[in-house]
């Protein structure tokens, strides 16, 4: 976005887990003041690298130590580690973009209160949840009936549950349309990304809407044109459709409550084109069910269901279990709920051990058995 519209932003902090090489060629070009490495042990290599006069900070409070020296944070961690820069920059009353459903999955209560800080608010850049922030801007709140978030499907739309016991990792890597990290990819290929989303869109617009997961639906469009869509009481359907492209959702966190300047994702209406539509596999896909479990059951367990998911699509991308085992342990670990409520940070954090520590064994028994 910086490239794509200069003299509109400026960089003022970058950060990044372990990617030191690209961290530090991203910092020679845009000249932020400061710098962030989450592995304190490429704090010299980093220093070495980037400009002189560039402040490097390391360790693992460094990504949230440079949350709050922006107008705007774009949280783009992968996974549960996103937390703490998630409430780094709202209680800094700062507009995150926030690309880290997991943080705000995983500790809706605690960012909520966050989010009440003076001057902060949440701009999605999931381009479902971006669709639907676009929406409610055809009405007000209190006029919305539904929210539909559209899902492509991923790479085993069509296919029986029976089929999908010998899937392999390279199958579910192999998504039709969007080209994402394994994690995501394969939370696609299970829909957890959807049933994730379903949670995080509760959070995004539910306190406003009032709105529950009742009225929170999936539905499956494989041509990923429309990136959802908000039904409101008059039975009109308010959707935003664009060529699926990240820049996008990006772009409009940036500039909000502006647009950007640059078309990204432009249809051509020039041509014939079909949208499809039809309803989720909920025998084959039942991950999607499971987090709409967790979300109905409040408290920590979103926080359960994200841990115990990314423990088990690790151990399918390991190789230690099979893709249909990452449903089974999800559940195996969600029946185990110990119903703690998310009281703070370190709540959330503790519940996220302790369902890690479940999912593992979970998997160590379906690896022993094997």
């Amino acid at each position: 976005m910086v490239r794509a519209e200069p003299g509109r932003y400026r960089v003022v902090a970058l950060g990044a887990n372990r990617s030191v090489e690209a961290l530090a060629a991203q910092a020679k070009e845009l000249r932020p003041e400061r710098v962030a490495i989450s592995d304190p042990a490429l704090e010299r290599q980093l220093r070495q690298a980037v400009p002189g006069g560039t402040e490097v900070l390391a360790g693992p409070g460094a990504l949230a130590a440079i949350a709050a020296g922006a107008d705007v944070v774009v949280n783009g961690v992968v996974g549960f580690a996103g937390l703490p820069v998630t409430l780094a920059a709202l209680e800094a009353g700062k507009r995150l973009a926030l690309a880290n459903k997991e943080s705000l999955i995983a500790a809706g209560p605690v960012v909520q209160r966050a989010r009440a800080t003076p001057g902060a608010e949440i701009i999605p850049v999931d381009s479902e949840h971006c669709a639907v922030h676009q929406c409610l801007r055809s009405g007000a709140a209190r006029e919305v009936r539904r929210i539909v978030l559209t899902a492509s499907g991923g790479p085993f739309r069509g296919r029986p549950a029976a089929s999908l016991r010998a899937v392999t990792v390279e199958d579910a890597l192999a998504h039709p349309t969007w080209r994402m990290g394994p994690k995501i990819t394969v939370d696609s290929s299970t829909l957890m990304n959807k049933g994730l989303e379903v949670i995080e869109a509760h959070e995004l617009f539910g306190p406003a809407t009032g709105i529950g997961y009742d009225a929170i639906d999936v539905v499956v469009h494989p041509q990923s044109i429309v990136h959802s869509m908000v039904e409101f009481r008059d039975g009109s359907i308010v959707a935003q459709l664009s060529e699926p492209d990240m820049r996008l959702p990006i772009s409009y966190a940036l500039a909000y409550p502006e647009r950007g300047g640059v078309e990204f994702g432009a249809l051509d209406w020039s041509r014939a084109r079909s949208l499809e539509f039809e309803p989720p596999d909920r025998k084959a896909f039942p991950c999607l069910d499971l987090a709409y479990r967790a979300g109905r059951a409040g408290g920590t367990a979103p926080a359960w269901l994200n841990a115990a998911n990314e423990v088990a699509v690790q151990a399918f991308l390991d190789g230690l279990v099979p893709w249909t085992a990452i449903a089974d342990v999800i559940e195996e670990t969600l029946d185990g709920h110990d119903g703690t409520e998310p009281t703070g940070p370190d709540v959330v954090m503790e519940a996220d051990r302790i369902a890690r520590v479940r999912a593992r064994q979970a998997v160590e028994r379906r690896f022993a058995s094997r």
